[in-house]
């Protein structure tokens, strides 16, 4: 269906456009249609569009492999590295139990320290590593208030947890620009700096992250009254992971060490992309993890379809053609139209093809028409 599709494309005369252009939203189409239907894993499609473009004119081999060159794709990397040493620690378990001793052992602050540990793991490394990485925690949690066979779905206490992990992942990855994959397609484009993205991003997040609590508590009301034997089961639950480990501790301090150089990028001048490969090298120098860990943890196979995202990016931008699509598009919603409502729509169509397709195909298909 997509050859089918770049086909009728190639066939339709479109005035205006050159023909890398032309070549380029024909490959457009056709990438949408595979990254929609996952006819082939991502990382496949973007491998495709490489070799495509020098054979269709749109641009030399040499520069459509430059979305791999990217530094965005290495702030991606160390990101990963950052969350492989965080989850072979245990680090990511102590911090959730941590934050249960904390907050309260009542149902509504257990889904609280759900919410919140997920969230803010995940605006420091990708939010669907932060959610494997903390389901089998929870998993652990919820027997403790005497919930049992939580996998039948008979328990409302055990539908908010779980919830509030996948919803928090999803709302700490507001707050930084490494958070989530589509966060990191956009700052690829916009440039914008660490710490400017957290001024809006992190407040963002923590306002998600209450919402995404109290919506949980009241839609999901639990069914059970606390842990049960009270504090003094969790102490015990914590007593049997034992005193907090020289790796955690080196864990922790890399990590802390890490995003202090990113708040404080615009005062020491380096840059975030440098940053995350510090944070990484520290990892690997310390023994926390080995290159095998990074090999098995690592997810290759999307920085490989960032990188193909990248380069069908530039080239949309490179030959016009995201002009052009732009510019029908205004013309069509009338001469006066706003950056707004450009805004308002581009975000509507997101919402909608998200419910199909992957977010992160889909930010690599709107973010560069979003810069015109």
């Amino acid at each position: 269906m997509a050859i089918i599709a770049f086909i009728v494309v190639m066939l339709v005369p479109l005035k205006g456009l050159s023909y890398p252009g032309h070549a380029a939203i024909g490959l457009l189409v056709f990438a949408v249609i595979m990254w929609a239907s996952e006819a082939q894993h991502l990382a496949v499609t973007s491998l495709i569009l490489l070799f495509l473009q020098p054979i269709l004119g749109i641009e030399s081999f040499n520069n459509a492999v430059i979305g791999f060159a990217n530094p965005i794709i290495f702030l991606m990397i160390g990101g990963f590295i950052l969350a492989v040493a965080i989850s072979k620690s245990g680090l990511a378990k102590r911090f959730t139990y941590w934050m249960l001793s904390k907050v309260g052992t009542s149902p509504s602050m257990s889904i609280f320290a759900a919410v919140f540990s997920t969230g803010l793991l995940s605006a420091w490394i990708e939010n669907v590593v932060a959610f494997a990485m903390l389901l089998p925690i929870i998993k652990t949690i919820v027997p403790l208030f005497g919930v049992e066979e939580p996998e039948r779905g008979n328990s409302n206490f055990a539908k908010a947890m779980v919830l509030g992990a996948s919803y928090g992942s999803l709302a700490g990855g507001f707050g930084t620009e490494i958070g989530t994959a589509p966060n990191l397609m956009a700052a690829a484009y916009t440039h914008l700096p660490f710490a400017n993205w957290m001024v809006f991003g992190f407040p963002l997040a923590i306002i998600m992250l209450f919402v995404t609590w109290k919506l949980l508590g009241w839609i999901f009301p639990p069914e059970v009254d606390g842990i049960v034997g009270g504090k003094d089961t969790l102490d015990k639950a914590i007593d049997v992971m034992g005193s907090i480990t020289r790796t955690e501790k080196i864990t922790a301090a890399i990590l802390f060490f890490t995003i202090f150089l990113w708040v404080t990028t615009g005062i020491t001048g380096i840059d975030s992309y440098s940053v995350a490969l510090i944070g990484a090298a520290l990892y690997f120098v310390t023994g926390v993890i080995d290159w095998k860990d990074a090999q098995e943890g690592v997810d290759w196979g999307l920085i490989i379809f960032f990188g193909g995202a990248l380069s069908l990016g530039a080239a949309l931008l490179n030959t016009g053609a995201a002009a052009w699509i732009i510019n029908d598009l205004i013309t069509m919603m009338g001469s006066n139209v706003s950056t707004v409502s450009i805004m308002l729509l581009l975000m509507v169509i997101g919402v909608i093809f998200t419910q199909v397709m992957s977010n992160i195909a889909l930010a690599a298909i709107l973010v560069p028409f979003q810069l015109l």
